[in-house]
Parts: structure tokens; C-alpha cells; sequence
């Protein structure tokens, strides 16, 4: 059978859908140009490689033959890959989430040949099932309206158009004006975690129900508080809920890392997916948790977390891949699940492992099975340790053994900058706490890669890439993270070329994305923040601003975060200009909708209560200390810069602890430092 368009393309998850008997277009001017010559509605369905609905609307629907007559003769359907075109996925899916109240993937989405949605979901049976439409009749009907019922189409089509405008600009509804130091940071975090304490989970920790989603900026916000209040109660929403991630069946007890989400309330059976996003954003927590608590579970979960990443992701032409499959041989989970016979076959001919009976009371392997056909999902229990004895660890060994012999999960190898430059800035962070130069190393090189390859032939960052073919143009996301990771690298060895392309990079991204004039302090202030696509990219039915933190941070939140980390190393006053005029041009959302924003929230701590530890010279026993200390919005910068005014007339030896560029008096001992650091934390 003759393959579509998407053979062409480089997305796994398009090339997923290359030989479906549907005329798929990618997303572009060809699919749009044919819709309005033939005046026939778009047919656009959005989804990821790792996503297990995917496949299975793609099996059901997108590989028989009568349904793709049905969209072949009606509709142009488009297929996009929601990691490459995150702009495209957030317009389609705010009219998803307008049309029905909720949102997910697969997104399906019907609109005029502009672009316009006029009718979203998002799976649908091949056949009426459990009340919902099955997808023939869907488009059957909708093959209807478009002919006999145009008027009610197009009225449609504009009341989603401007829902989905409405929140797209919802930034520009918000006043400008007024001081940043108005907006008290203290008292927006006590509000943020008093609402998280009221969704707490207190049984299976998290907050919310099934399906249960870790919220790395939600343990990060408690975090933060318990560091800079005593108190007692946030403290214990982040620990309790770390607690019951790395025990549960969302952690993978095996190779290390994440999955996706949970489909229960206790954390024991997930979507088997693994995002590389997850394993930055959720080792980064873990890796706070251990610097606030010291528990060495934690240090342990950012070391198997990360060290999975690169074992596993790692690509031969550099970066990173973005996520490993749900599925394996067409069945979810295959890979990684166990019964009891299972793990008697595996533990055959190794010495030294636990009993069977201990193996799978060790790891919650029943004989009736906590998943499909009597087989269980490893987990352990909170109550226990889980740093492992050298049985248990064999054990471990001895089962991950077995589980590799089986048929593994598709991997996602395409590049996202945003997603790379994620990962980077963590591993950074992680190897100038834990002391893994092997990981600082691994950090550079795909900075580096991302800051030079990843570029068209322009010289504009790109988006993704895949075999080396560069696609799409970077997004707000993409230089965010990608100048976060630049300031993190400063922070790990002090060398001056971070700094020099952390403000290139800045510079580039303010004259793409920021919403106003950045030649002055007076026309920053006038500016309305950041849009999520820069000024050189194609028009869409609106130019969208990213505000609400989802499964990612916000482009706007990471976009201040990063920009007053570097404002942090260089005091440059335009840059922070930026940064107070975003976060007051917010101020309200602050102050009203802070568990809508979380990172924004922490954004403004970072620019009202940034911490600077300055250390002259040579990385020592200071440093350590520095880096090893749970420092919220803090910057620990060592060696001899000549950029950063931090180091520059300092005493090499000594340790500076300053609050927003304020320091006090140099202090010569690890003791003395931390005194200062208590105090300067809690100011």
C-alpha cells in the first residue's frame, strides 16, 4: 500500500501514520491551500508518540479503510505532532477544552479551512460506545452540517475562535502600571499552599484524585515555604508526597524514572509513558527535597531518575530523546509489569537475591495482580526504606535483567530544544549538588549542541530536530529554558562563555517574543508581556500568550524565571525591567488564581528574594556547602568571572551572602556561611 504524506516527514509519531489508508498533511500551507480550493473543513488530529489513546484511536479508526473513505472525501486531514507544534496544541486545545470542558490526547479537532475550530474532542470510539458518538457517525454528521448547515457552522466557528482568542489573550485584558513591590510574594505563597493543603490527598499524599499527575511546581511551592517560614504543614505536603511518588508504581523501581501519570489515586498503576520532561522537572524536586531534608531516598531518585535519562536517551548525534512509549508489542505496560512467576523465572542462576516470597512481598507482586492478567505493577511500600540491601539490590538486578529480555517500548528520538535544554539545566544543577562531574560534563555538551546545531540556516533556534534534519522555528519555551540552562552552567564552573550566550540569547529572545519595545526602561513598562510564538513566525488564528502553568511551566513563567536568573548574574537593569513589568502586568492572576500559576508565583520570589552566594576562586569546601544547602531563588557562583559583578572585587577565599546584590560581611568558614544563609533564606 502506497505510504501518505507523512512519510516525508521526521516526527516519529507522523511517521507513525505513514502508511494509514487516511490522506494525512502535515500542518502547512499545502493541506490549507487544498481545504479552500475544495471549501472543505479541516480535519486536524493532535497527538504525541508515547501517548497509548493515540494508538489506540489509530488502530481503530485512523487504519480501517471505510473510515478513511469517510475522511478522505470530506475533510483534509491533517495530522501534527503536539511536542514540534506546542502552539498549534494550545489554540486547539483551549477550543477543546471550551467545546466540552475537558481536554486530552488524542485532540480532534474540526475546522473551516482557515483554521477556525468549529466542532473538538477528543477520542472517539470506532462505534457509539458508553454514550459517546462513534467517529463514523461523528463525521458523518459533521460532513452534514458543513453542506446543509454553513450558517451554524460559521456561528460556531466564531464563538470557539473567540473563546479560544479570549484566553490566548487573556494577558492584555490585565492592567499595566503600578510597582512590582506591591505585590507581596510572602503572602501569595502562604495563599498558594493553604489552597494546596486543601486538596491534599491525606491518604495517598498528591492533591487531587485519579488521574493522579505529579505537580512538580505544587511540591516546589511547599518547598519553598518550609524553607522560608518553618512551616510545618507545607513541609509535609512536599515530603509525604515525594514519599508516596518514589514508593509507588509511577516510579519505576527497576531502571529509575517516571511515568506519565497515575490512572488511580494511590500512585500504584500509571500510563506506562516516560517524558523527559517529567524526569527534569521531578528530579529537580527531588533534588530540593534532599537539599531541604537531607533524605537520602531523594538523593537516590534524582540519581536513578537521571542517570536512566542518559543511559537510556541518549542519542549518538547528541541531546536527548523525548519519551519512551506506553505501549510495547501493541500491549500497555508489557514491559514492566510482573507476576509471581515472573519473578521466580528471574531470579534462576543469580546469587545472593531475596526469596521469592521476599522478592515479591519487597516489590508488591500478588498472585491475583494489581494490573491485567493477574500481573502486578512493582511498588514499595512508603513505610520503608528504599535504599536497597545487597539482596535487595541484586534482586533488583536480577528482575531488571528479565524485563529487558521482553520487548521493549518505542523511543521517541526526535530533539526538543525546550525539552534538552530542561533536562540540562537540571543535570547542572544535580552535579554541583551531588558532585557528579560526569553529569556537568553531559549538561555542557548538550548546551552546546542545542546552541549551535540546533539552528536554520538563518542562524534562528530552532524547535526539534531528528537525524539531523532541523524543523520548525524555536519557540518562547525553547530560548527560555535553553538561557535557564546557560545560567546553571555559569553556576556549575564559572567559565564566561555561558554568560556570553546566556545574554546573547536573552537579547535575541526579548526582540522575538517580548510585546513591546525593549529600548528603554520607560518603553518596557509599557510592554504586555511575552508571546509564545516570535514575530517571524507564521500567522495563526491568533498569536497566543502562555500564562497557566499545565504539565509544563508556562513559556512566560520560564521566560522571567530564566531572565532574572541571569539579572541575578549580570545586574542588567533592562533585563530586569522585563522581568517587573511581566510579573505586575500579572499581578492580579498573583494574587487571585495563584494555584493557576504556580511558577509565576515563584518567578516573583525569585526576583523579590534572590539569594547570591558569592565564592572567589577555585571550587572548595564552601562551595559544597553552598550548593548542598536548600537555597530558594538562589544563585552560588565560584571562580573568577570578569562578566559577573558578583565576583569582581572579592577576596578569593571568602563566601558573600547577599540578598538582591545586598551582601554581608565576607565570612571565611562553612559554619559562619550558614548562619547567614538561615537568615538570608527566611528574610
Amino acid at each position: 500500500m502506497a505510504q501518505n504524506r507523512l512519510a516525508q516527514e521526521t516526527s516519529p509519531y507522523l511517521l507513525q501514520h505513514a502508511d494509514n489508508p487516511v490522506d494525512w498533511y502535515p500542518w502547512g500551507p499545502e493541506a490549507l491551500q487544498r481545504a479552500e480550493n475544495e471549501d472543505k473543513p479541516l480535519l486536524i488530529s493532535i497527538g504525541y508518540a508515547a501517548c497509548h489513546w493515540c494508538h489506540v484511536m489509530a488502530h481503530e479508526s485512523f487504519e480501517d479503510s471505510a473510515t478513511a473513505d469517510i475522511m478522505n472525501r470530506a475533510f483534509v486531514p491533517i495530522k501534527i505532532d503536539r511536542e514540534e507544534r506546542p502552539d498549534l496544541d494550545q489554540l486547539y486545545m483551549s477550543a477543546t477544552q471550551a467545546a466540552t470542558g475537558h481536554g486530552g490526547w488524542p485532540m480532534t479537532v474540526f475546522a473551516t479551512p482557515d483554521g477556525r475550530p468549529f466542532f473538538a474532542g477528543t477520542y472517539f470510539p470506532p462505534s457509539d460506545r458508553g454514550g459517546q458518538p462513534g467517529f463514523p457517525r461523528v463525521l458523518l454528521s459533521l460532513e452534514d452540517a458543513w453542506a446543509n448547515q454553513r450558517e451554524s457552522v460559521e456561528e460556531q466557528a466564531t464563538l470557539l475562535s473567540d473563546a479560544v482568542e479570549k484566553e490566548a489573550l487573556f494577558m492584555n485584558t490585565l492592567e499595566a502600571g503600578g510597582s512590582i513591590d506591591q505585590l507581596n510574594f510572602d503572602d501569595i505563597l502562604a495563599t498558594l499552599t493553604n489552597d494546596l493543603s486543601q486538596r491534599f490527598d491525606e491518604k495517598n499524599a498528591g492533591f487531587g484524585s485519579a488521574p493522579k499527575f505529579p505537580r512538580p511546581s505544587y511540591v516546589e511551592a511547599c518547598l519553598v515555604h518550609a524553607a522560608r517560614t518553618g512551616n510545618i504543614r507545607s513541609r509535609a505536603l512536599a515530603t509525604q508526597t515525594l514519599d508516596a511518588m518514589a514508593a509507588g508504581g509511577i516510579y519505576d523501581h527497576l531502571a529509575g524514572g517516571f511515568a506519565r501519570y497515575s490512572v488511580d489515586d494511590q500512585w500504584l498503576v500509571p500510563h506506562f509513558e516516560k517524558m523527559l520532561t517529567d524526569q527534569a522537572l521531578l528530579a529537580r524536586a527531588y533534588l530540593h527535597g534532599f537539599q531541604l531534608t537531607k533524605n537520602p531516598t531523594y538523593a537516590q531518585v534524582v540519581d536513578e531518575t537521571l542517570s536512566w535519562v542518559l543511559s537510556e536517551l541518549s542519542l549518538k548525534g547528541g541531546g536527548v530523546a523525548s519519551s519512551v512509549d506506553a505501549d510495547a508489542d501493541g500491549h500497555e505496560g508489557s514491559h514492566a509489569v510482573f507476576t509471581p512467576a515472573d519473578v521466580g523465572e528471574a531470579l534462576i542462576g543469580h546469587e545472593g537475591t531475596l526469596s521469592l516470597e521476599e522478592a515479591c512481598a519487597l516489590y508488591s507482586v500478588t498472585p491475583s495482580g494489581t494490573f491485567e492478567q493477574g500481573a502486578s505493577v512493582l511498588a514499595r511500600e512508603r513505610s520503608e526504606s528504599l535504599l536497597r540491601s545487597p539482596a535487595e539490590e541484586a534482586t533488583r538486578s536480577a528482575l531488571f535483567a528479565q524485563r529487558m529480555q521482553r520487548p521493549q517500548p518505542t523511543v521517541d528520538d526526535k530533539v526538543l530544544v525546550e525539552w534538552n535544554a530542561m533536562f540540562a539545566s537540571v543535570l547542572a544543577e544535580a552535579a554541583s549538588v551531588l558532585g557528579n562531574e560526569a553529569w556537568g560534563q553531559a549538561a555542557s555538551d548538550i548546551v552546546l549542541m542545542l546552541d549551535e546545531e540546533m539552528r536554520s540556516s538563518e542562524g534562528r533556534l530552532a524547535r526539534a530536530s531528528r537525524n539531523g534534519v532541523v524543523n520548525h522555528l524555536g519557540m518562547l519555551g525553547d530560548y527560555a529554558w535553553l538561557l535557564e540552562a546557560m545560567t546553571r552552567l555559569f553556576e556549575l564552573d564559572g567559565q564566561d562563555i555561558w554568560l556570553e550566550r546566556a545574554t546573547r540569547l536573552a537579547n535575541d529572545m526579548l526582540e522575538l517574543f517580548y510585546d513591546g519595545s525593549v529600548d528603554s526602561i520607560e518603553t518596557i513598562e509599557e510592554g504586555a508581556g511575552f508571546y509564545t510564538t516570535g514575530h517571524d513566525a507564521e500567522a495563526l488564528i491568533v498569536r497566543a500568550k502562555d500564562l497557566f502553568d499545565g504539565a509544563l511551566p508556562s513559556a512566560t513563567a520560564s521566560a522571567v524565571t530564566a531572565l532574572s536568573r541571569l539579572v541575578a548574574l549580570t545586574n542588567d537593569p533592562l533585563h530586569r525591567a522585563v522581568v517587573a513589568s511581566t510579573l505586575t502586568r500579572v499581578g492580579s492572576v498573583l494574587d487571585s488564581h495563584a494555584s493557576a500559576v504556580p511558577d509565576l508565583v515563584l518567578a516573583l520570589g525569585s526576583l523579590h528574594h534572590r539569594v547570591e552566594v558569592a565564592i572567589p576562586g577555585p571550587r572548595g569546601e564552601l562551595a559544597r556547602a553552598a550548593h548542598q544547602t536548600f537555597i530558594p531563588f538562589g544563585i552560588v557562583v565560584t571562580g573568577t568571572s570578569t562578566l559577573s559583578p558578583l565576583l569582581q572585587g572579592r577576596e578569593i577565599g571568602s563566601a558573600y551572602v547577599c540578598r538582591s546584590g545586598v551582601c554581608d560581611l565576607p565570612v571565611h568558614d562553612v559554619s559562619a556561611m550558614q548562619d547567614q544563609l538561615t537568615k538570608a533564606v527566611r528574610n
